[in-house]
């Protein structure tokens, strides 16, 4: 019996284009999830206000001007934690040191304005505050890098000291700041635009270019996928985790001096609540928590997905606490993206 002749090879290759534009497809989708969650959470709060209010949300500049200011903190901090969570570890010290130098900025700033003036007092106690939140980043390096202590226990002791040091320079309550150029910079704007929006702008849009168009962003990747490969690659591991997380300290810093200056005040726990925004931010992003994959611009839409849902539930008179349930399920969705996205790489990989 002879066997039917076999298909010719041209019937299968569409298929397998058509199986692999698919699977592009899908790809590209997940990693614009961040996105899309905000496409559509603005989308659900523009109908309902439409629906319920007869006017606009997305289209009300004090509204957009809100969740911008919303956003600023965590995204700050949520930068610094792309870093490091690319490069395979995460900072749980963030928070604290954050409010550490919003309260350095406030003693420095409040000391040097008699002899300095308004402004010099600024610049003086700005450039103090984060260079002491850099301490704490050089000690998280220290232990990471040096020491082989898991970023998650190196850095959750540092939470603890940072947190103590902070309430002891505060003495245990917030450092008001007497300064008109820093209480201008926390409140002013510029053609309606707030300043702290166009500081925390222009730090972003650094730190993108530092991450995709540089050695250090590459050798951040590079050891987030596989540190081994990366060492044998001679990338310098040790000093490349240690400079990351003098990084991190370095953006709760500036976020800190920024509180502090909305504010005008510095408090020891500014950053305590904002912790696990800025991890959310990654991971919303597109981050993946076991290292190798993320972008900035990913971070930027996962704070703002964030911020969107805090304001946005403030804005239609839903009870706060939804905003935990909702922040939680976006990080679910999303944690369950990137498995999904992790296994098909592999079985792609593997075909």
């Amino acid at each position: 019996m002879t066997s039917p002749p076999a298909a010719p090879a041209g019937h299968v290759a569409p298929q397998a284009d058509h199986a692999d534009k698919a699977r592009t497809l899908l790809q590209r989708i997940a990693d614009l999830r961040a996105w899309l969650f905000l496409a559509f959470l603005i989308l659900g709060f523009e109908l309902w206000s439409r629906i319920s209010f007869g006017g606009t949300f997305l289209f009300n500049p004090f509204n957009i001007q809100s969740i911008a200011v919303f956003a600023v903190a965590p995204l700050l901090l949520a930068t610094g934690q792309t870093f490091v969570i690319i490069s395979g570890g995460i900072d749980l010290s963030m928070g604290f040191i954050m409010g550490l130098a919003a309260v350095v900025a406030a003693h420095v700033i409040n000391w040097a304005t008699p002899g300095m003036g308004f402004g010099l007092a600024v610049l003086f106690g700005s450039v103090v505050a984060v260079l002491v939140a850099a301490i704490p980043g050089i000690v998280n390096g220290m232990l990471v890098a040096l020491l082989k202590v898991p970023p998650f226990i190196g850095t959750l002791g540092m939470f603890g000291v940072a947190r103590g040091v902070a309430f002891l320079l505060a003495g245990g309550t917030t450092v008001p700041v007497k300064n008109e150029v820093f209480s201008a910079l926390g409140n002013g704007k510029i053609s309606g635009v707030p300043y702290i929006i166009i500081v925390t702008a222009i730090f972003v849009l650094i730190m993108h270019y530092l991450l995709g168009q540089t050695k250090f962003g590459q050798h951040n990747y590079a050891i987030g996928a596989n540190a081994q490969a990366a060492r044998r690659a001679g990338i310098n591991i040790k000093w490349h985790l240690l400079r990351l997380y003098i990084l991190s300290g370095m953006c709760a810093g500036l976020a800190g001096v920024l509180y502090a200056a909305r504010f005008s005040a510095g408090a020891a726990q500014a950053g305590e609540p904002l912790l696990l925004d800025s991890v959310a931010a990654v991971v919303i992003g597109g981050a993946s928590l076991f290292g190798g994959s993320g972008t900035i611009l990913g971070t930027v839409a996962g704070a703002f997905v964030i911020a969107v849902i805090q304001y946005g539930l403030v804005f239609i008179n839903v009870a706060p606490f939804w905003q935990f349930i909702s922040v939680g399920v976006v990080i679910i969705i999303s944690v369950l993206i990137d498995q999904a996205q992790r296994r098909f790489s592999g079985g792609r990989q593997s075909e």
